[in-house]
């Protein structure tokens, strides 16, 4: 986990456009709300740089004590169309006058919008429904339910395995972790999850088996015949890197579950919305899931995620036995509608695209300036990673990539702590509205900090 000193420190003052940084860091009067959480909530909770949020605006990012950041996180992939978006705040205004703030599963006439508006974006919107929910974790879990009823109801209790990939995250909750292929994430799981099933991830770095044969022979070497498996799901990225699939990999792995049968499940909830330079990243890949869930930059903002998915398999569930409590909820809804305009009417999904270009090349010049430490660079659109290593190995190196997160943290470059299978990865995640100059410099903060730390 990683860690980030709360000792104020003096650090370089900074003054830019879109930087400023006048305080010791973190700022001495912060240290009285740390210590107040720290009495009040798990540990668990810490672990990000010690900045407290007063206001967040655009692709910036402020404190009270008149610090300002050039935000690298969206939160954590959240705030696609950028934070504190007017059109979001103005809705939520409305609504909040009009009286309406919980529903259950009651319809309330937004909800109809935003249904549509998903059924819009999904493969074949004449045959695929959507399924409002509250949280990442949540879509998830219902997709691999779905996907293990469709197979029982069909095919009866022998068609029970659930395939997933090593080094995948699907969210914090029971399913998903079974799902998910972090063992170390797993530890409090005992006797649970023997149907599922986890193969190696293509990324083509931490594995450098690329092939479809390697899922196959995974598979066969386990004794799992294909007759006996009931869904797939893979992130459309894996947050790990971001890992992509090689297109002909993703299109064989359809090929494959349209044979047998197979749910196939796309987890986009960081993927989504543009993110990677398409509206949902496993178009990419020219396949077309049965499920998809989708989160975070759903709303840039409140609380809400969905599964779009094949009608067939949606309509399983007699009404009333398929819910959530804060299912559609008024709030999250707007702010979800007014979000979809926005990446629409702003074109953001072609703008993370272009910016991905210059992004990816600021990218590339810095890794190769310390190839043996700087390992493995990977990216699409306006998200991108890099993995630390420890010199002239793949073995991840935490260490470093701390170094240079919290590094670019004081000089006014804000990214979430490091992630991948041991923190060793720098993720790189700006509002898809950040402009090209903004974008440009915290390339140059991020090169400065990482020569400061690896040029010595």
């Amino acid at each position: 986990m990683a860690k980030y000193n709360l000792v104020p420190i003096e650090v370089p003052k900074v003054s830019t456009k879109y930087r400023e940084i006048t305080t010791k860091l973190p700022v001495p009067e912060s240290l009285e709300i740390f210590n107040s959480l720290a009495k009040s909530e798990p540990v668990s909770m810490m672990g990000q740089p010690p900045i407290i949020w007063d206001k967040a605006e655009g692709f910036q990012v402020y404190d009270k004590w008149g610090n300002k950041w050039l935000d690298w996180s969206s939160g954590v992939l959240i705030t696609n169309a950028g934070h504190g978006r007017k059109e979001i705040s103005d809705a939520l205004r409305e609504i909040i006058d009009q009286q309406l703030l919980a529903t259950y599963v009651f319809v309330h006439e937004k909800r109809a919008v935003l249904t549509k508006m998903l059924q819009e974006l999904s493969p074949d919107p004449a045959n695929y429904s959507v399924f409002i929910l509250s949280t990442g974790s949540e879509a998830t879990e219902n997709c691999i339910k779905l996907a293990k009823t469709y197979a029982v109801e069909k095919y009866g209790i022998k068609k029970k395995y659930f395939v997933s990939f090593k080094n995948a995250f699907h969210g914090r909750t029971m399913g998903a972790q079974l799902a998910g292929g972090m063992d170390k994430l797993k530890t409090w799981i005992v006797d649970e999850g023997k149907t599922f099933i986890q193969v190696p991830f293509p990324d083509g770095y931490k594995n450098e088996d690329t092939s479809f044969d390697l899922f196959l022979s995974t598979l066969s070497e386990k004794g799992i015949k294909p007759e006996e498996i009931a869904g797939v799901m893979t992130e459309s990225y894996q947050g790990v890197g971001p890992d992509f699939f090689p297109d002909e990999y993703a299109q064989k792995l359809e090929a494959f579950c349209k044979e047998h049968d197979i749910v196939t499940i796309y987890d986009e909830v960081q993927a989504g919305f543009g993110r990677s330079g398409k509206m949902f990243t496993y178009e990419h890949y020219g396949v077309k899931p049965d499920l998809i869930a989708c989160g975070k930059g759903i709303s840039s903002s409140l609380p809400i995620s969905a599964v779009i998915g094949r009608k067939d398999i949606m309509e399983l569930y007699a009404p009333g036995s398929m819910t959530s409590t804060h299912s559609a909820s008024p709030l999250p809804v707007v702010s979800a509608i007014e979000n979809l305009k926005i990446i629409h009417n702003e074109n953001l999904v072609e703008k993370a695209a272009s910016l991905g270009k210059v992004l990816m090349s600021g990218l590339e010049r810095i890794q190769k300036k310390y190839p043996d430490v700087l390992g493995c660079l990977q990216g699409r659109g306006l998200v991108a990673g890099i993995q630390a290593v420890k010199k002239g190995t793949k073995e991840p190196d935490p260490e470093m990539a701390q170094k240079i997160n919290e590094k670019c943290f004081h000089k006014g470059l804000l990214m979430f702590a490091p992630v991948g299978i041991a923190g060793e990865c720098i993720k790189i995640a700006p509002p898809l509205i950040i402009t090209k100059e903004a974008l440009k410099e915290g390339l140059l903060v991020l090169e400065e900090a990482c020569d400061e730390i690896l040029g010595s």
